[in-house]
């Protein structure tokens, strides 16, 4: 069921984690804050639905929650990838990290990105989601 009166129509929530997912992807649409979660559990599948959809505003997310510690390729990663969208997909989706880390190195690093609007200490709640505003 679509949730109407959601703030934001699309979010994307990239974490290896899938218990974290499941969670996250809970709170976002019961809360009301989206009305549609896609769910990646890396930063290459993140990255693929990214460029597949750069030109369809309709499945870009407004909304990224990303988490940083993951194996492989990190959000750092995912971050520095980003930068090759097109100019109309960078400027649709806002990145919100996600993220169990409390390094003073990658809270400055991430908030430092300029499509990075807000650092979050998982686990993520309502009122994270209050907070959020583009």
């Amino acid at each position: 069921m679509k949730n109407t009166s959601a703030r934001y129509k699309n979010t994307l929530l990239i974490d290896d984690n899938e218990i974290d997912n499941f969670i996250n992807e809970r709170m976002i649409t019961s809360s009301g804050f989206a009305e549609r979660v896609v769910v990646k559990n890396s930063t290459d599948q993140a990255i693929k639905y990214l460029i597949d959809n750069q030109n369809n505003a309709e499945l870009l997310p407004e909304i990224i929650f990303l988490d940083l510690n993951m194996p492989g390729k990190d959000g750092f990663v995912f971050l520095n990838e980003f930068e090759a969208l097109s100019e109309s997909a960078k400027q649709k989706c806002k990145i919100v990290v996600l993220s169990s880390s409390i390094s003073p190195d990658d809270i400055n690093k991430a908030s430092i990105n300029p499509y990075v609007i807000k650092y979050v200490n998982k686990p993520l709640s309502e009122k994270y989601l209050e907070a959020i505003s583009l």
